[in-house]
């Protein structure tokens, strides 16, 4: 197993102004500090082209946390009904999956960044038209348009930052998008917060009209950061790559190992697509053994995100709150705040963690934290309130149902949350990412618009506790997922995590060990 990229351990200086790391291979590198330098000012780059490629993802996490405020004001000012709400509410996620789809092949023709573009205007436009809507129909055109839009964003973002990050930060970097989607969901409920004592007729309207603004800083990064290296070469563009891996490389020879490397995967991806005369869709519809183990691991990992019901505690967060004795809008939406702080806070707990600990650990911490949070709201739901009364639990039963959902969004943030867009963006081969990746986000936002748009009829069926009783049973087996079709892709370069599929569970294991020895020597040097 061949890597041109060093392991992830911190640099160790030395006397006579040398620096010394330990490559995979074993070999030393030595830097002076005129290249140590250098490599600083590369991640730094790196760094800010993350942030700007994650942009998209604020728009996202705004248009989830506003409209749990927003739908408030809607369903006073245009009287729609609770079957009205649900589809409104819903159909974003679920419209979505036709950008994701249509992600991947436009990002391949007219590349990465300029996809972001893209769903930026998309998403706008409809942020504009819903903002301006006169009734129900408009509205939910707006909102199909910016479903749309969204489809684009979760879809490239991911991608696009895990094709220009080295195997060392990947893992953080990848997990922006996460971190921008719940900044984007605590300034929505900050916005119903401030924004909810206007006329029930003005409040949502400049509520969803806020959403517009994030445009000009996206517009302004489609200047700054550069074309993803990889699709550069597969458009036969190796020169225009070259001089992208001299900015988000560290060293100078790592450029040329890293071009060969990419290059390499490239030309596999053709040559294989040219003998089996086989398209990139028929690929994934058949796919072969590998091919089906990484489809599982990503599609899994992203169904499982969304049927634990996260988006059903962001949306419908009044909702839960008011079961457990919650009156009033103004208090309504102000413990949304605390719970869209909480959410914004622990996700960057993960980003510390996620390169240091790793993908499984973090999502085994978070899918146990989580079934137990869902379980003790559901049964402080179900023994301490009843529907939107009160049931003689009070200011205890409010509490705990508060801290269960706090509880339930962090670790969410802490593992699951943001772990399954960096293992989606790596795990699949150069020539299929971005539609493997296109169908992850699909899957992802299909569970989220079924659990949306099913959340409050499903509640009055079974009641709000025991829908949450049924969310903490799926994140137990997602638990049991996690065990089994997982591997720790943790400081494996991308086209070594794909090799790592042909082999299987054993070869998982196998491979992690030696890497996990690697680190120890380097820990001893």
């Amino acid at each position: 197993m061949t890597m041109g990229e060093t392991i992830g351990r911190p640099t160790v200086a030395y006397p006579h102004g040398r620096y010394e790391r330990v490559t995979a291979s074993g070999s030393e590198d030595h830097r002076s500090p005129v290249e140590e330098r250098s490599s600083s000012s590369s991640r730094k780059y790196v760094f800010a082209c993350a942030v700007f490629a994650s942009l998209n993802s604020v728009l996202l996490g705004y248009d989830v946390g506003v409209m749990s405020g927003a739908i408030l004001f809607i369903q006073e000012d245009l009287k729609i009904t609770e079957v009205q709400e649900e589809v409104l509410v819903g159909c974003l996620s679920v419209i979505s999956l036709l950008g994701s789809l249509a992600g991947g092949r436009t990002s391949d023709a007219i590349g990465r960044k300029w996809t972001m573009g893209l769903a930026a205007i998309v998403f706008q436009s409809g942020a504009a038209l819903m903002a301006l809507a006169p009734s129900f129909g408009l509205l939910m055109a707006g909102r199909l348009l910016a479903g749309i839009g969204i489809g684009f964003g979760v879809m490239i973002a991911p991608v696009y930052i895990a094709e220009i990050s080295p195997a060392i930060t990947r893992g953080a970097l990848t997990s922006f998008p996460e971190i921008f989607i719940n900044l984007g969901i605590l300034l929505g409920y900050v916005s119903n917060y401030c924004f909810s004592s206007l006329p029930a007729h003005l409040s949502w309207r400049v509520m969803l009209a806020v959403g517009i603004l994030p445009s000009v800083f996206i517009a302004a990064a489609l200047f700054i950061i550069p074309e993803s290296p990889r699709w550069l070469v597969m458009q036969g563009r190796s020169e225009e790559a070259k001089w992208v891996l001299t900015r988000i490389t560290e060293r100078e020879e790592e450029v040329e190992e890293r071009l060969g490397e990419i290059k390499k995967a490239a030309e596999a991806g053709c040559a294989e697509g040219k003998d089996q005369d086989k398209a990139i869709w028929a690929e994934l519809l058949r796919p072969s053994l590998p091919l089906r183990r990484m489809l599982i691991t990503g599609l899994g990992i992203q169904s499982f995100q969304q049927i634990t019901g996260i988006d059903a505690t962001v949306y419908y967060s009044p909702t839960i709150f008011k079961a457990a004795g919650i009156t009033g809008n103004k208090a309504l939406i102000g413990v949304t705040v605390a719970v869209g702080f909480t959410k914004t806070m622990f996700i960057l707990v993960a980003i510390c963690l996620i390169d240091r600990v790793g993908r499984k650990p973090l999502l085994y911490v978070s899918t146990i934290g989580m079934t137990t949070c869902l379980f003790c709201l559901g049964l402080t739901l179900t023994f301490m309130g009843s529907g939107h009364e009160p049931k003689g639990g009070g200011a205890v039963g409010i509490a705990i149902a508060v801290l269960a959902v706090c509880g339930n969004v962090a670790f969410f943030s802490v593992g699951i949350g943001p772990v399954c867009w960096v293992l989606t963006s790596e795990i699949f081969p150069l020539r299929l990412r971005a539609q493997a990746a296109a169908l992850g986000a699909v899957g992802n936002r299909v569970c989220s618009g079924l659990v949306a748009m099913s959340f409050l009829s499903v509640s009055r069926i079974i009641s709000v506790g025991g829908t949450f009783f049924a969310f903490s049973v799926i994140s137990a087996l997602s638990v049991v997922f996690v065990y089994t079709c997982v591997p720790e892709t943790k400081g494996k370069t991308l086209e070594q995590i794909e090799m790592l599929f042909q082999h299987g569970d054993r070869e998982w294991q196998k491979v992690e060990i030696e890497l996990g020895d690697a680190e120890h020597l380097v820990e001893k040097q």
